[in-house]
């Protein structure tokens, strides 16, 4: 009777209650089978953890998380089906790049470059394992019955492995092939940014509207425009009807006056603005696509650091938020 009135301990009896748990093997589905009790021909019933950021420690989402997977997978088990578990992290590139780098800075007082990429490569490595470790104990605490001896990190060996592999076998069937492509870019972490990854955020900002030969377009992004050569409007929009695709003309433009062609593509909307648009095909995603389909040149703007490159003339170097508002004042009087 002394050991039931005595107070409830955490410490000792979930300790010991894990490692009963996870001395068992249990969570294996294969022991379960080895061990009969489990029938070899019944249902599989399998979840693959979302793989945890290893960027610090989890959060009371994480535990949520875990929670309602448990009682899935649990439930799956004691109906004797083949249940499997799959734990595993996730290195998340940028996001643990962005918190070494964060730390370096507090501490240190240093950024990546002052460190150099090798000695750089390894804090991100000591970090992630350490983050690591953190994380699989905390949910090894939870008693999360994961089968552990399947755990796969997105960057060990295994993982790396199957992805190159994966691309290689997609290179030879022709479904994947190596060309040039518009990116995210992201100038301060120095590093591309996938769609997934992008926050999208609305602001209002001035709109320009500027003669371009006979043809009026509007922008919000004056200083893309040195590259812009190509003006595109719907081929059933009858105002632009007397042009013909391809037609060139003279145009006074922001470095002196260029040749420009008319391209005629129904990606472009009669019923916004004016109809006419120049495209920037190396800074739009919607610019790049028309020029791939008319194949039109193209030619890069803003370099890697956010500055206009030597085609902006007199605005070369300059970072693009400082050159807008010059750029457009150039602009009113091009128009003028």
């Amino acid at each position: 009777m002394d050991k039931f009135s005595s107070p409830y301990n955490p410490h000792t009896e979930e300790a010991r209650v894990r490692e009963l748990w996870e001395g068992s093997n249990y969570a294996n589905p294969d022991v379960m089978i080895e061990k009969g009790y489990t029938d070899p021909s019944s249902p599989s019933f399998s979840i693959v953890l979302p793989p945890p950021n290893v960027t610090g420690t989890l959060h009371l989402g994480h535990a949520s998380m875990l929670a309602i997977e448990d009682i899935l997978v649990r439930n799956a088990r004691m109906r004797g089906m083949r249940t499997l578990w799959i734990p595993g992290t996730d290195s998340a590139a940028i996001a643990t790049e962005s918190k070494v780098e964060g730390i370096l800075m507090m501490n240190e007082k240093k950024t990546r470059h002052d460190l150099g990429r090798e000695e750089f490569l390894k804090r991100v490595e000591a970090f992630a394992q350490d983050s690591r470790g953190t994380i699989i104990n905390q949910i090894k605490r939870m008693g999360a019955s994961l089968d552990w001896s399947r755990e796969a990190y997105t960057l060990d060996e295994a993982r790396i492995h199957a992805v190159n592999t994966a691309f290689i076998q997609m290179h030879e069937q022709g479904l994947i092939y190596k060309g040039a492509r518009i990116v995210n870019w992201d100038p301060k972490h120095q590093t591309t940014v996938s769609d997934d990854e992008l926050e999208y955020v609305e602001e209002t900002s001035p709109f320009y509207t500027i003669q371009y030969g006979p043809f009026v377009i509007g922008t919000s992004r004056p200083e893309t425009k040195f590259g812009d050569k190509y003006v595109v409007v719907n081929p059933h929009d009858e105002r632009y009807a007397m042009y013909e695709h391809g037609q060139t003309f003279e145009v006074p433009w922001l470095t002196g006056t260029i040749t420009a062609t008319l391209i005629k593509d129904e990606a472009v909307d009669p019923e916004f603005g004016t109809g006419a648009m120049t495209i920037t095909p190396w800074h739009d995603a919607a610019d790049f696509d028309i020029a791939k389909r008319h194949n039109l040149s193209y030619e890069q703007v803003i370099d890697f650091h956010g500055k206009l490159l030597p085609m902006a003339g007199e605005f070369a170097s300059i970072h693009i938020k400082k050159a807008r508002p010059l750029i457009a004042d150039k602009m009113r009087v091009v128009v003028a």
